[in-house]
């Protein structure tokens, strides 16, 4: 019997610490456990700060529900501990979810990744 999938591991991030580059593959998320990261894309050269997280958040998630690249970069603007939450782990949850949950988390994927490609045609 396979051992139960978790969270396999913490790490910290050092202000201006990149946790992972806008159009890279999401491979996992993370939750803050302690710390705040700061959410920001690239527009023409020039970084647009989209928000923060701070304990207890999750991000990242997206790329795990749809397998596509990361829309924005992470970087820690203060000192941050964060657990990974592996796709393996994310899918094996995942798995027992109710299907119509499952398909919501698709649609509302699709959805914010168009809203994005939406704002930035409009602002270019």
């Amino acid at each position: 019997m396979a051992a139960p999938a978790r969270f396999v591991e913490r790490r910290v991030y050092y202000v201006g610490d990149v946790v992972f580059r806008e159009g890279e593959p999401g491979e996992c998320a993370y939750i803050v456990q302690e710390g705040l990261i700061e959410i920001s894309r690239d527009d023409g050269g020039q970084k647009v700060v989209l928000g923060t997280v701070g304990k207890g958040s999750i991000f990242g998630e997206m790329a795990l529900i749809d397998n596509s690249p990361r829309m924005a970069t992470a970087r820690a603007a203060k000192q941050s501990t964060v657990m990974i939450v592996t796709s393996a782990v994310f899918h094996a949850k995942l798995k027992k979810a109710d299907p119509f949950v499952r398909g919501l988390l698709n649609i509302f994927a699709k959805n914010i990744r168009a809203m994005g490609k939406q704002i930035r045609a409009q602002e270019e």
